[in-house]
């Protein structure tokens, strides 16, 4: 019987010795859409809204990109632009289009709800992942209050650009770094990190 716990007792100790790859992040947690890092530093900024601007007129895309530029410019520290595909369940989409279909009054508006019906079901028809593009731009920094007017500077700036932006949010956070620690691969069992 003293062998059988000593044996469960090496188990244990074996287990809970073993290195996973978050015990060598330099991550103590995420909150308030702020990765902390064990030097001090907290990693944040802003999730920005897709925009198709190829399907403006010529000016227009000019214009755009003459403004993302600028805005690019204005930024004197550095920064990483990470680009995330996420996959998207377009079940509940085409749920909405059927209803939507069904309340619509006039034929001309009907027939456009039902070719986008005919694409959401070639869709899933050839097994396709749907996925939805993010776009983050992030940055380090210690201090609070220089965290706070880089992220108003960047919502503003990407504004004038014409894109729409927020602050990172700890999910979004947690999807990125779940993301790069499973190589594009989703876990279904929990997140990565854990709120400090």
């Amino acid at each position: 019987m003293l062998s059988m716990n000593t044996e469960a007792s090496k188990n244990k100790k074996a287990i809970a010795s073993r290195k996973f790859a978050e015990d060598w992040l330099p991550i103590k947690g995420i909150q308030n859409g702020e990765i902390f890092l064990d030097n001090g530093y907290r990693v944040t900024g802003v999730k920005v809204k897709p925009r198709n601007i190829f399907i403006l007129d010529y000016d227009s895309q000019s214009n755009a990109i003459f403004n993302l530029r600028n805005f690019y410019n204005t930024l004197d520290y550095p920064f990483w632009l990470i680009v995330s595909d996420r996959p998207v369940d377009i079940n509940v989409y085409l749920a909405q289009l059927k209803l939507l279909y069904n309340s619509v009054p006039t034929q001309a508006i009907r027939k456009l709800v039902r070719e986008d019906i005919e694409k959401a079901n070639l869709f899933m028809s050839k097994e396709v992942n749907v996925t939805d593009t993010e776009y983050f731009l992030l940055f380090k920094e210690r201090r609070p209050e220089i965290i706070q007017k880089r992220i108003q500077n960047m919502v503003s700036g990407l504004a004038q650009a014409g894109l729409q932006s927020t602050q990172v949010s700890n999910d979004d956070l947690r999807t990125l770094l779940d993301g790069f620690m499973n190589g594009g691969d989703t876990i279904n069992f929990g997140t990565v990190m854990s709120n400090i």
